[in-house]
């Protein structure tokens, strides 16, 4: 279906009290873990979750959706048999959702053992985004200091503390073998047209190797250092920091990146709400936030159907009412989301 169901609408008398956006696109969320981990282990049915997920993203205008599942030492919702689990549950339920969701890989860089069943499942699978992170305390395993939350993160994997100490010693020792095991990775993932990123750059000199490897994707940059070395990549930050006014974790501010033309990207990262919102406040300040929640995320992602109004596009829309809240989503040509007033004009 094209896009000529929005000048449909336009037509109706009544329908001047909506505007018709282009359908969001989320490069990276992870709120979807309030619905399919409520409480550690709680949930068996995971296709339950997906549902609760595709209602919630549906009611945000949110059209398309990179769910950030990590492959981490961390366990638990983050552990490689979660990750098996979400993927496999999403492939097996993907006919039952409205919104288009694929799976965003978030892999820690040190799991280097782990590398040949990642690359193999992101094949299967056909996972399109894999983002590097590196979530050691390495200052303090350096030091051979235990990390303060040592305890709770072991009683979050499954490990005794004395295990997950262990296993974090062992991982830190793993540093020099890194790079090597990333940059292999990296030329498997391209040659089959992963889109590849890392996660939380502190330093030009860290972004820039990144970008060696092919790695264009630089997620939430966490100095002014590295934000200004991705110039040439594909930046993104976060909508919950600028509708907040700055990081909830003391970071750089999204916002006066944004004015400095420091940001492609604005990702819903733990509230789905978040995108519209910070799109909305930013096109007061005369910035086109729109466009950083569609037609960029659309493009970064290789997306050529979606993230405009145009000719020959998925129909994909988003509907705003003069509140500038979500009246009606549409994926594909088929209604996610539909409001009340909407409804009666339509």
């Amino acid at each position: 279906m094209t896009v000529a169901f929005p000048s449909l609408l336009q037509d109706i008398p009544q329908f001047e009290e909506f505007e018709v956006r282009p359908g969001i696109v989320d490069f990276h969320g992870d709120g979807f873990e309030r619905h399919l981990a409520p409480r550690r282990g709680a949930l068996k049915d995971l296709t339950e979750g997906f549902l609760a997920l595709d209602a919630e993203l549906a009611a945000n205008g949110i059209t398309t959706a990179m769910l950030a599942q990590f492959w981490s030492w961390e366990g638990g919702m983050r552990g490689p048999d979660y990750a098996r689990r979400i993927i496999a549950t999403l492939g097996e339920c993907r006919d039952r959702l409205f919104t288009d969701m694929y799976i965003q890989l978030r892999v820690e860089t040190h799991l280097i053992d782990d590398f040949e069943e990642i690359a193999a499942l992101v094949e299967e699978a056909g996972i399109r985004c894999v983002i590097f992170n590196d979530h050691l305390p390495h200052a303090a395993l350096e030091q051979g200091k235990k990390p303060p939350r040592l305890t709770g993160q072991a009683i979050k994997s499954g490990r005794s503390p004395e295990a997950h100490w262990t296993l974090l010693q062992e991982l830190h020792a793993k540093h020099a073998e890194v790079p090597a095991a990333l940059e292999a990775l990296s030329i498997r993932l391209q040659a089959g047209g992963v889109l590849l990123g890392s996660h939380d750059d502190a330093t030009a000199e860290g972004r820039a190797w990144f970008r060696g490897i092919g790695a264009p994707v630089a997620e939430f940059p966490e100095s002014w250092e590295a934000i200004e070395a991705a110039r040439e990549d594909v930046t993104i930050l976060g909508a919950p920091n600028v509708v907040r006014g700055g990081s909830h974790k003391k970071k750089i501010s999204a916002l006066e990146g944004i004015r400095r033309g420091l940001c492609d990207v604005l990702v819903s990262d733990y509230h789905y709400p978040a995108q519209r919102q910070a799109a909305l406040m930013l096109e007061a300040e005369g910035i086109d936030g729109w466009k950083m929640i569609s037609e960029a995320p659309a493009k970064a992602l290789g997306f050529e159907d979606r993230g405009r109004l145009a000719p020959g596009l998925r129909a994909d829309l988003t509907v705003l009412d003069t509140t500038g809240r979500v009246a009606g989503t549409l994926v594909g040509g088929r209604w996610s989301h539909l409001t009340q007033p909407l409804l009666e004009v339509l």
